[in-house]
């Protein structure tokens, strides 16, 4: 299974108790992937899902806290992976359910917004986000290139009421217009790790940590290692341009005729083309040049290479 996948198996494992959290949880659930009907003057409503703990788990908090019958059938989907689709049917006492949690007006209207009163207390904000997170939300694996969690709504209203709930965590969540309704979603990776820990997932918070940190080892290892080929190509080029300034002196000038002090530096230099600038200061004047110092003498070097290039050119 993938790791959202998962996550979400561990969240459905959550025990169930009286409290009413759960109803936030079953709330959220049945709004975002509740499907309704009138027949003949009769309300039904069925919830698919293509995850079968989802499904156990739907089915799990309506049986615990209303007394009612609930058909389960299981299709298989006719295109792409040809999944299997869960489907739990609820014919009875479905506009009483649904007003109950705040999800079906008195009028049969819709209320796309989060009721306050499925949310006033920190459980029941935990448990709204997990139920949330059932139904529409999809998080990457933390191997991956990039850190990504969203939830998709297919209210504008709901996916705003989302995106304020997530950041009453501070968690910089922000919202976007898919063509089929809306997304809320979360990128940074300390914020993922947050929201997973907010929603009861710890066995995929701890499994989110430590590929993060694995990952962020292998970054910082990669960037030492890439600034460090940096400084040696700088260190090369370096190296080669002296060369080259000291060979044009001494084929146009000749070494005898700098003064002495710059003299001593080109022919240490010859003598060691590869060396670093520090072992080349150390060879010189018994240690006692500095690198600053050792630089000044190069910069007068490249400048009397260069006046030549320059007469030559005149020539």
């Amino acid at each position: 299974m993938s790791y959202a996948s998962d996550m979400k198996k561990e969240l459905t494992l959550i025990e169930i108790n009286k409290s009413e959290e759960f109803l936030s949880e079953l709330s959220a659930l049945i709004k975002m992937i509740g499907v309704l009907t009138i027949s003949n003057g009769k309300l039904s409503m069925s919830l698919q899902t293509e995850n079968a703990s989802i499904a156990r788990r739907i089915f799990s908090l309506i049986k615990h806290f209303y007394d009612v019958h609930i058909n389960i059938s299981v299709r298989k989907k006719l295109k792409l992976k040809k999944n299997n689709v869960y489907i739990c049917r609820l014919d009875d006492r479905v506009k009483e359910i649904l007003t109950d949690l705040y999800i079906l007006n008195d009028n049969y209207t819709l209320n796309a917004n989060i009721e306050e009163k499925l949310i006033d207390s920190e459980e029941k904000k935990r448990a709204y986000l997990r139920g949330a997170f059932l139904a529409g939300g999809s998080v990457n694996n933390p191997r991956t290139s990039r850190y990504h969690l969203e939830i998709f709504s297919q209210y504008a209203e709901h996916n705003k009421a989302l995106n304020d709930l997530l950041n009453s965590y501070d968690l910089n969540a922000r919202s976007l217009e898919r063509k089929k309704g809306f997304i809320v979603y979360i990128k940074e990776s300390e914020k993922i790790a947050e929201f997973i820990s907010i929603v009861g997932a710890y066995q995929a918070l701890f499994q989110f940590e430590d590929e993060r940190i694995v990952r962020d080892i292998n970054n910082s290892v990669n960037r030492m290692q890439n600034c460090d080929l940096a400084n040696i190509n700088k260190t090369i080029n370096a190296s080669a341009k002296q060369l080259e300034d000291i060979n044009i002196i001494q084929e146009r000038l000749g070494l005898e005729n700098l003064d002495d002090k710059l003299r001593v530096v080109a022919e240490v230099r010859l003598q060691n083309p590869e060396s670093p600038l520090k072992e080349i200061a150390e060879l010189i004047e018994d240690g006692k040049l500095s690198k600053s110092g050792l630089n000044h003498r190069l910069r007068k070097i490249a400048k009397i290479a260069q006046q030549l290039r320059e007469e030559t050119y005149e020539k």
